[in-house]
């Protein structure tokens, strides 16, 4: 392989720093990005789209799990895909591996599902073996023909008001799906983003501090403890000085 010089420590620094500016170009062009999804119009749902649950029948509004936001990726698990009924698609496998604990997302008023045309017995059998929690649907109806993703993986994002009515919000598809995962990826692509309060967000959306709202996935609910809120202060200083 034609690899690239070695140089020495100092050299590296410098290489490394002017990089750094092109990365920050890229961090505030993908906030600008979400700021624009952010002001996506909405599409109206008006189908009653119906799914079969480990419970039972269910329809859109109970995927949201009583949350705000809820962002759908349809995995290809069905008769036809190689390996049936003892695989999954091997790149929406992949995907299901490097999602973040759902707690996180939880925290921020949104849902994660999976929908497939696989039978719930099937389903669940491959969710125990992969070790996979993501709440897992059967899809029953045209949904995912009428939301872009009979033929091919993809992502849609959905917002619910108070009066229950759902909207369509934004779709990832291709190699867009590749940078999904984090929770941060998640939110960027929803109708309220990450709810912070340095967000370029329309007025009037939910937002609050920056790293008070971050919390081990299995501690949220719990106050933010001194030392916690100590390290917060820590953080920020340190991040005021490098912008």
């Amino acid at each position: 392989m034609n690899m690239p010089p070695i140089v020495s420590p100092q050299e590296w620094d410098a290489a490394r720093e002017e990089m750094l500016v092109k990365e920050k170009e890229l961090t505030r062009a993908r906030d600008a990005l979400a700021a624009e999804r952010r002001r996506m119009p909405r599409m109206a749902v008006e189908k009653d789209y119906r799914f079969e649950g480990p419970n039972g029948p269910v329809g859109l509004l109970d995927l949201f799990e009583g949350r705000r936001q809820l962002i759908i990726y349809r995995f290809f698990y069905e008769p036809g895909v190689v390996g049936w009924p003892e695989r999954g698609c091997p790149g929406c496998s992949f995907m299901a591996d490097q999602v973040a604990h759902l707690a996180h997302l939880n925290s921020r008023d949104t849902t994660l599902a999976y929908v497939s045309r696989a039978p719930q017995p099937n389903i669940e059998r491959l969710r125990a073996r992969m070790g996979w929690d993501i709440p897992w649907y059967t899809l029953t109806d045209d949904f995912d023909a009428d939301f872009g993703v009979d033929e091919w993986h993809g992502t849609n994002a959905f917002y619910r008001d108070d009066e229950g009515q759902i909207f369509r919000t934004y779709f990832i598809n291709s190699r867009g799906d590749e940078a999904l995962g984090s929770a941060w990826a998640y939110l960027d692509m929803t109708a309220l983003g990450r709810q912070e309060v340095w967000e370029d967000s329309p007025e009037g959306y939910p937002q609050t501090p920056p790293y008070e709202w971050w919390n081990r996935h299995d501690e949220y609910g719990e106050p933010p403890d001194a030392e916690h809120l100590e390290q917060i202060a820590r953080v920020r200083a340190a991040e005021s000085s490098d912008s």
